[in-house]
């Protein structure tokens, strides 16, 4: 890797073990995801340290609703405090918010307090911050074929016309490059329908740490060892 290349642009982060955080202090649940937040901060301060670009947090997926209805409720009321209460330390260090993900299923106060949030941090230059809210990485690939397929049904584009740009411009991540490393706290070695498709050439890297106890010196631990990959995208030196 070419010493430009050994900070990574993108740094994606599966942010797993508040529960268990929580069950191994004999709190709630609820607590865990609490302590949860200011792992955020700490990691928007490390990322923008570190001169990384871009930074998306799998928050919640489309697999979470299935959780009992006080842990989802009370991720959502969590969700929508910690956007009122952090977006003004967020314009303060140009952090610009975007979501991946279908946010139709949230409430309408929940899309309003996200809309806000993008609507005021927008242009921010130091980072940008990608909340995967509902999102499941099949669910947005399913989505892609179907707006891929509507075009081919109008007429505007050819079966054979299809390339992985096409794919890669229906996704709702269209507007930002892939991921460079991809970061799951708490020791589980697994992708969890997360940026399948981007992911595919991304390095990944498993601590241990449940993601409460995630540090800035944590996140300095991943990209220290992202420097030390080599990253060949299939090819030789």
């Amino acid at each position: 890797m070419s010493e430009q290349n050994r900070i990574p642009q993108h740094v994606a982060i599966i942010m797993d073990g508040n529960g268990r955080w929580a069950e191994l202090r004999g709190k709630e649940r609820y607590e865990g995801h609490v302590a949860g937040v200011e792992p955020v901060r700490a990691s928007l301060r490390a990322a923008a340290r570190w001169g990384v670009k871009y930074l998306t947090l799998y928050a919640f997926s489309t697999e979470n609703w299935g959780r009992p209805t006080h842990e989802v409720d009370a991720l959502m009321e969590l969700f929508c405090k910690s956007v009122v209460n952090e977006t003004p330390e967020l314009i303060r260090q140009g952090v610009e918010i975007r979501m991946i993900g279908d946010r139709t299923r949230f409430s309408e106060k929940v899309q309003r307090y996200l809309c806000e949030a993008e609507q005021r941090t927008a242009g921010g230059k130091t980072l940008t911050l990608i909340l995967a809210l509902n999102y499941s990485s099949r669910s947005e690939i399913t989505r892609a074929v179907q707006r891929i397929a509507a075009r081919v049904a109008a007429g505007e584009l050819a079966p054979g016309e299809i390339s992985e740009g096409t794919v890669s411009a229906s996704l709702d991540t269209a507007p930002y490059p892939n991921p460079d490393l991809v970061v799951r706290t708490s020791g589980e070695c697994r992708l969890s329908n997360f940026l399948l498709w981007q992911a595919s050439y991304a390095e990944l890297y498993f601590p241990e740490v449940l993601w409460p106890d995630f540090t800035e010196e944590e996140f300095d631990r991943a990209i220290e060892e992202y420097a030390r990959r080599d990253r060949r995208f299939g090819l030789v030196k």
